[in-house]
């Protein structure tokens, strides 16, 4: 895989001359992110920042596929596993914690190099993010509960007496995004979509950084799936998933949608064979890197190098 890079106002170690403020490296799960950004960032001097949802929390070391201690010695690596997974995450907690990571990175003349496989993370970082509202858990748990209980039908039809553009706008495929334009529209009387057209800055210009789309043949990435989710069960899943169950956390909670806590849990319970379990799992992580490569393949613009893993 050629990724050759130069670091910023250093030496040129493949004699390209590229110069780069950052390296972004996004694919779906499995297809070797993390390998490919510990290669990178030992080569240029770089520190490495984490742009998974959820490799931020605690608990979920191996369910996540973070990083292994032995690795993240090898280099600085920040932003994983150091939110609780009592906390409900976002976007835009993100966004702030990676800006100073960066900023910080940079203050010790290195590079930052960004890996991970949550696409509004990078649109966040290089396209600026909207101001949008806080969210009262008064409005936001029972639409998010609705949303696992009933269709989407009733929560499209009442968006679009709320907000019927966005409603137009927004296909019944959309379940997170009509969630979350109705969420808005219930707190604050507006439309979403006044709150995305005030972006706020770009951390990143996508121009000045090598940014970089893991695209890997589908049926070697399922085999990577499938071997690496039975490693997790070996290497003590099942006791992260017992340990999540102990914080009692609301199961609409992002932490609690982690592929595989699910099916674990159901086996902890009795109700699945672990055999059952390890293969929803898998299926679901299947499909999890499908979504993904549909999302990066359609959204990520033409500064992206789409390289085979």
């Amino acid at each position: 895989m050629d990724h050759k890079l130069q670091r910023q106002g250093g030496a040129e170690p493949d004699g390209s001359g590229q110069d780069v403020s950052a390296v972004l490296i996004a694919g779906p799960t499995a297809s070797g992110k993390s390998a490919l950004a510990l290669e990178i960032a030992r080569e240029l001097g770089g520190e490495i920042v984490n742009a998974d949802s959820m490799q931020v929390y605690g608990v979920l070391d191996r369910l996540t596929a973070r990083p292994s201690q032995d690795e993240m010695a090898r280099v600085p690596h920040h932003l994983y596993g150091h939110i609780t997974p009592r906390t409900a995450y976002s976007t835009g907690l993100w966004l702030n914690e990676a800006a100073d990571a960066i900023a910080d990175i940079r203050a010790r003349g290195a590079v930052p190099v960004v890996v991970g496989g949550t696409g509004l993370y990078f649109r966040a970082l290089t396209g600026g993010l909207s101001d949008m509202p806080p969210i009262p858990a008064e409005i936001r748990e029972p639409l998010r509960t609705r949303l696992e209980r009933e269709d989407i039908e009733p929560l499209h039809r009442e968006l679009a007496r709320l907000d019927p553009a966005m409603s137009e706008r927004l296909r019944p495929a959309d379940r997170q995004r009509i969630v979350r334009a109705l969420e808005v529209v219930m707190t604050t009387g507006q439309s979403i979509a006044s709150f995305q057209e005030r972006r706020g800055p770009e951390i990143v210009d996508p121009a000045k950084a090598r940014c970089i789309v893991l695209d890997p043949d589908r049926a070697l990435l399922h085999a990577r799936i499938n071997a690496r989710f039975e490693r997790m069960v070996e290497e003590g899943a099942i006791a992260e998933v017992e340990q999540l169950m102990a914080l009692d956390i609301p199961a609409q909670h992002p932490a609690m949608k982690a592929i595989g806590v699910g099916p674990i849990s159901d086996y902890i319970r009795g109700d699945l064979s672990l055999d059952e379990a390890i293969e929803r799992s898998r299926a679901a992580t299947r499909q999890y890197a499908k979504r993904q490569m549909t999302w990066f393949r359609n959204q990520l613009g033409a500064e992206w190098q789409r390289l085979q893993s």
